[in-house]
């Protein structure tokens, strides 16, 4: 049975490579872990510290927000 799904993807690659496609490997946070949601807190934290007092980029965002939902300011 193992030779049957080898062949399948065997093929599919060939298929995809033929149609100019080329394989990649990504290697991404393990979002599970415990580690990464510390890490996004602190680094959220950060990033609203740094950002607190700035009037401009509120006034920027708010009014981003409000193209983005069809109103006017």
């Amino acid at each position: 049975m193992a030779k049957a799904v080898n062949d399948r993807v065997r093929k599919r690659r060939d298929a995809l490579r033929a149609a100019g496609l080329r394989p990649v490997q990504l290697w991404l946070p393990d979002t599970r872990g415990s580690a990464f949601a510390e890490e996004c807190a602190r680094q959220s934290k950060r990033l609203g510290a740094a950002e607190a007092g700035d009037r401009e980029l509120n006034g920027f965002l708010d009014a981003a927000f409000l193209d983005l939902a069809g109103s006017d300011p």
